[in-house]
């Protein structure tokens, strides 16, 4: 399940995949030497398996250094970044599965139904984990999706995998954090609604705090501080991950762009590439 190594270092190579046995989710197989990945967040999860090298990313205030057969898991809309922490880079799969999928996971695991849906999501370690068997368990399903030869074996080998990641390495019901000002966490929460309602729309600083009684000044800097990233940015990262639908459903690169409001093509590879290493091109392809 190794890749192979390189004489000096990887050439950044990346492609993504989609498989029938894991409904929703995306998938990767790369490795990268000059490529690092800004700030950036995903409304699932991630889950990688370093298979070569090392990769260095900054996760929750904290940075972390993964090598081979180490998982870097982060949960659903958390910042984090990623760059190479080896000389010859890293390489590694990961798998991309939509919160509901874990969600979904973690009920049938508990024998209970979870929450409601704003509630209850199973949380993953913050830390790099360190599970040979798990991380070959994952990296046979991985294969195996990107194979496509016998979907069952692929889905049946996946949901073992992940249900061993929960239990072994993952709060499946987690106590809801107690936020430090209600107030400030529902004007953040207004401030998302209104940057997601259409994100098409020329929308000023000016007018999203107005939209939540704020001044311009404390609503950037409050919304920076909840989030981990200032406005304009949060919804670059929001308009590429609602890209990802049109791509799946045949929609062209310019078409996306457009309809997730950037200004043009270009701008819109630009930070498609920052969160997912290749261009929007390769990965509709």
């Amino acid at each position: 399940m190794r890749d192979n190594d390189s004489p000096k270092h990887f050439r950044d190579e990346a492609r993504f995949f989609r498989s029938p046995a894991l409904p929703g989710a995306e998938l990767l197989t790369a490795r990268f030497f000059s490529h690092a990945f800004s700030p950036h967040w995903h409304e699932g999860y991630v889950v990688a398996v370093i298979t070569a090298g090392a990769e260095g990313y900054r996760y929750r205030g904290a940075r972390h250094v993964a090598g081979p057969l180490c998982l870097a898991c982060i949960n659903p809309d958390e910042i984090h970044t990623g760059e190479r922490a080896a000389d010859e880079g890293w390489a590694y799969r990961v798998f991309y599965p939509p919160a509901e999928l874990l969600r979904g996971l973690a009920a049938n695991l508990r024998g209970r139904a979870c929450a409601d849906k704003g509630t209850g999501l199973p949380r993953l370690l913050h830390d790099v984990v360190q599970d040979d068997t798990l991380a070959r368990a994952l990296l046979r399903a991985h294969a195996l999706l990107e194979s496509g030869q016998d979907l069952l074996e692929a889905q049946t080998a996946t949901l073992e995998a992940f249900s061993a990641l929960l239990l072994r390495h993952g709060q499946m019901f987690p106590a809801q954090p107690v936020a430090a000002s209600g107030r400030s966490t529902a004007h953040v929460e207004a401030m998302r609604q209104r940057l997601a309602a259409d994100l098409s729309e020329p929308l000023t600083l000016d007018e999203l705090a107005a939209a939540v009684g704020l001044s311009p000044f404390h609503a950037a800097r409050l919304f920076a501080r909840e989030t981990g990233l200032p406005p304009h940015a949060w919804r670059n990262q929001l308009r590429v991950n609602r890209s990802l639908e049109l791509l799946r459903r045949g929609d062209s690169v310019a078409e996306a762009a457009q309809a997730c409001g950037f200004a043009d093509q270009s701008h819109y590879t630009r930070h498609f590439r920052r969160a997912f290493g290749v261009a929007p091109g390769r990965w509709r392809g």
